[in-house]
């Protein structure tokens, strides 16, 4: 099945969060250059807020690129919802069953076929208490590995003001601001065309981690904890 974005869906995407988005929150964004122009993007980035993706979508599209999610399985599911993500070309996530490679297959696809595919690493909004990224999942090594599109870090800051899921707080007013710093992209030279082991994947993912804490403390103007929180 493709999942590439389709006009008339991504059109629809735009009415809905342009707005929406931009009456909840203000902005600011460093780095952005670092986008690419042209050729498949892997954007990894930290994961605080149910907020993320329809910030993220915004922030992307608005910087010329399309931008396709990993999205859970079951929201396919859902009425309506499911055939807005079909057309605006989502790749269902579908965890702990047989079908699971096929989330990465069609990522790969997507990015080799010039798109823009957003993950965040974490898997689920971070669970540490200060919102500081958690460690990584290594599908993201494994995307990154299988193809040769730039790998780019971002981190964001300001959703969970908005949305905060486990607090189940949701506070709109007065309007916030929403950060975005966006990396440079990763170097992965010295791991291309090696034997893709378990050990690989962790150094692979613990370096786009890295690189996203980083980006993360910079945006928060503090220092970032030597560990990754963990569950």
């Amino acid at each position: 099945m493709s999942h590439q974005p389709r006009g008339f869906w991504t059109a629809v995407g735009i009415a809905i969060l342009y707005p929406t988005t931009f009456l909840l929150a203000r902005r600011k964004a460093r780095g952005a250059d670092n986008l690419p122009k042209s050729g498949g993007i892997l954007l990894v980035a930290n994961h605080v807020s149910h907020l993320d993706g329809p910030m993220d979508a915004v922030f992307v599209k608005r910087n010329r690129r399309t931008p396709q999610f990993l999205v859970k399985a079951g929201l396919f599911k859902v009425f309506f919802v499911g055939t807005v993500l079909r057309g605006i070309g989502q790749v269902p996530v579908y965890r702990g069953t047989a079908k699971a490679g096929d989330s990465m297959r069609e990522a790969v696809a997507a990015l080799e076929a010039g798109g823009t595919v957003v993950i965040y690493p974490e898997g689920t909004i971070t669970k540490d208490p200060a919102g500081w990224p958690m460690s990584g999942r290594t599908g993201i090594a494994r995307i990154a590995l299988a193809t040769d599109v730039a790998v780019v870090p971002m981190a964001r800051w300001g959703t969970r003001e908005i949305l905060d899921h486990y607090h189940k707080t949701f506070r709109p007013f007065p309007r916030k601001t929403v950060t975005f710093l966006v990396g440079e992209p990763l170097d992965l030279s010295a791991y291309r065309g090696k034997p893709v082991t378990p050990q690989l994947l962790r150094e692979v993912t613990d370096l786009a981690m890295v690189e996203i804490r980083g980006l993360l403390a910079e945006l928060r103007e503090e220092p970032a904890p030597k560990d990754f929180y963990r569950v």
